[in-house]
């Protein structure tokens, strides 16, 4: 607190907190962090208590997070985007009063009888109380409490020296100077933001937040560029967001990889300001910084930070001037680089140990890193993603950097996944192309399953090769930036005739949709498939229902635009045939979480909407007007069914699966790393 109200007696007209029509200056924010200090002491805080702090409005969160060290208490910022992971949060810490507005009150507090103040309802009680700080207590050992993990989220309690340590290590690192203005990318209740926002604050700078809503990619982009943004702190994804994507690249937001498109753009004039980003969050290959950096200025720096969560933040960071020379395969290395100021950095056993910038035992990361000969460390993957097959156990993180030196692809995982009921298990790359490619539609020059095996022969155990290929846009990725591997979709494993697997390689097992032919691909013939099969229809129709199609009696236009109709009916019907051999498969593939069941159910809908036409036309043309009797059963074999058949599919399409990579985000490395 020392530093930033040092800030607001020199500069109190300097923004502080940059968020539209919700910007502080600094004595404005000091101003409004005393009066809600005042009142939470009136509350009757106890000295290093507790305090939840849950509103989606950013300059709210900074307010209450001062206001709560100015009291002498401990800040802990809640999820309120996702409910259930802030209710899981605020489970986790048992805090002594949850500071928070109308909007999310009743969304987090789950009647338990937590302490509330309510930001809105109390505001003119607020705003009554003293301007000047408070006399503060003697500050409990705690400032913050920072949370690891979403499905059962630990809160990790951050003191005061930590939290100063942390902050002093940054500055030495990024260098900080009071014209800077700071976009945090990240949600509030996590490390980089939670234990962030002192790199602004501490060092006369700008915090510049959303007004209202979190981010979006096309939010942040526009608040560099008008806001003058000098410093990014972001993850992988959206650093591969704002810079990669913004030069133009087709594959839209939400690439799974940073970079991987080996060369060099001139930079972007929307993010001229930027003299500085730094990436933390998800591993990040050292190709991919060297594009990333290649999109920035020359003279701005880009960052790769290992952040500890124990650490607040800190850990270890890489940029590229620190390499003594060339390295070949950099698509194969990820380098974390060297310990924060302060910081020390051990590898026992192969796992990275880290010890806090204000000191204290060495903490177990539960990330594997190896120290190189020229004093860098080098991040070799994560002890929980360890495989173990019938050959033995071994890190994914290698085969993934290998399947990396394909010069298609840009980001990759590996995961073991059952096969059928037999109990065995096959391995399974998931693959996503590069952030900058420049292919339409994306992921279509990704390889295919005899195509990847053909590169990794020689260069991998025949063990660790996978047998299945799966071709995604994008890796799924939680909040944190973080590769969700729990959220990866599910192959679908057919047996291929003969041995070896079909001509070209494809192997003996392949995953529907990677480069294996479907039924469903006899759709993709669209206007020759439209018109073969509905002239094929059509001439089945005399035979089956004569009569049916005679348009000897219609003026034209009106015969051809009936003639089209009866094509269309013909070929919706060929396509239904297809869909309900082939089209089952690809539903499990694309909706991972929906149970098998309700898959099926929507499958027959999907069927019965594209079969149905071409009978229920023919039988309607043929069928007397005043003929009631038939008239009611075509209604109740035709049109109800079609009905309830859309519901099916709009509660199919609407229902939302439980997904850990929708709701949850998954532990840190070792349960308690911010990457």
């Amino acid at each position: 607190m020392r530093l930033f109200e040092q800030q607001a007696r020199d500069t109190p007209r300097g923004y502080a907190v940059i968020a539209g029509a919700d910007s502080l200056t600094y004595g404005q924010l000091d101003v409004r962090a005393n009066q809600l200090a005042h009142h939470l002491m009136a509350d009757g805080l106890p000295p290093g208590a507790v305090v939840a702090i849950g509103t989606a409005r950013r300059t709210e969160i900074v307010v209450a997070l001062l206001a709560v060290l100015k009291a002498g208490g401990a800040y802990a910022v809640i999820d309120v985007e996702v409910p259930l992971t802030g209710q899981r949060q605020l489970a986790a810490l048992t805090p002594y009063v949850l500071l928070t507005d109308a909007a999310h009150h009743a969304r987090l507090d789950d009647g338990s009888g937590l302490r509330v103040i309510r930001l809105g309802a109390e505001a003119a009680a607020i705003s009554g109380r003293p301007t000047e700080a408070p006399q503060r207590p003697e500050p409990g050992s705690t400032a913050a409490v920072l949370f690891t993990g979403a499905a059962s989220p630990r809160a990790v309690p951050v003191g005061h020296a930590r939290l100063l340590a942390a902050h002093e290590g940054w500055a030495k690192v990024i260098r900080p100077v009071p014209e800077d203005r700071h976009l945090i990318t990240h949600g509030p209740d996590l490390t980089p933001f939670a234990a962030g926002w002192t790199r602004a604050l501490c060092s006369g700078g700008a915090l510049v937040v959303p007004e209202r809503t979190p981010w979006t990619p096309e939010g942040i982009r526009r608040a560099v560029e008008s806001e003058q943004v000098s410093v990014v702190h972001t993850d992988p994804a959206g650093a591969a967001r704002l810079l990669m994507h913004a030069a133009g690249s087709p594959s839209g937001p939400g690439a799974g990889s940073a970079a991987g498109a080996r060369g060099r753009r001139a930079s972007d004039p929307a993010l001229r300001s930027l003299r500085l980003v730094t990436v933390t969050g998800d591993r990040l290959f050292l190709d991919e910084q060297d594009a990333l950096q290649s999109r920035l200025r020359a003279g701005a720096r880009l960052l790769n930070v290992y952040g500890l969560t124990e650490a607040a933040g800190a850990g270890t960071w890489f940029e590229l001037p620190q390499l003594p020379g060339p390295l070949d395969d950099p698509e194969q290395l990820s380098l974390i680089g060297a310990p924060f100021p302060g910081c020390r950095a051990d590898a026992r056993d192969g796992e990275l140990r880290l010890t806090p910038p204000d000191g204290g035992d060495a903490i177990p990361t539960g990330d594997l890193v190896e120290l190189r000969h020229d004093g860098l460390l080098e991040f070799r993957g994560r002890i929980r993603d360890r495989i173990t097959t019938a050959d033995g156990a071994f890190d994914p993180h290698a085969v993934e950097a290998v399947i990396r030196s394909h010069p298609d692809v840009g980001a990759a995982l590996v995961a073991e996944v059952p096969e059928g009921g037999s109990g065995a298990r096959r391995l399974v790359a998931h693959v996503a192309p590069p952030a900058d490619a420049q292919s339409w539609p994306p992921a279509v020059d990704l390889p295919e399953g005899g195509q990847l095996r053909e590169h990794l022969a020689g260069k991998l155990p025949r063990a660790q090769i996978p047998q299945a290929v799966i071709r995604l846009r994008t890796l799924p990725r939680n909040r944190a930036g973080q590769e969700n591997r729990e959220a990866l979709p599910q192959p679908v494993l057919t047996a291929k005739p003969g041995r070896g697997g079909a001509a070209g390689g494809s192997g003996k097992y392949t995953a529907a949709g990677a480069g294996t032919p479907t039924p469903l691909g006899l759709v993709g013939c669209g206007v020759p498939f439209l018109v073969g099969t509905g002239l094929l229809f059509f001439v089945l129709s005399k035979i089956f229902w004569p009569g049916s199609t005679d348009l000897s009696g219609v003026p034209g236009p009106w015969a051809f635009l009936f003639f089209v109709l009866y094509l269309f009916e013909g070929a919706a019907f060929a396509a239904g045939l297809v869909f309900l051999f082939g089209g089952r498969a690809l539903m499990l593939r694309h909706g991972p979480g929906q149970s098998p069941g309700f898959t099926t159910a929507a499958h027959l809908a999907v069927v019965y909407l594209l079969i149905s036409w071409w009978p229920q036309d023919n039988f309607y043309r043929l069928a007397a007007k005043h003929d009631w009797p038939v008239q009611a059963a075509l209604v109740y074999v035709f049109n109800i069914p079609l009905m309830i058949a859309a519901v099916v599919i709009a509660f199919y399409v609407t229902r939302k699966p439980p997904s850990p990579f929708d709701f949850e985000e998954a532990d840190a490395p070792g349960g308690s790393s911010a990457r």
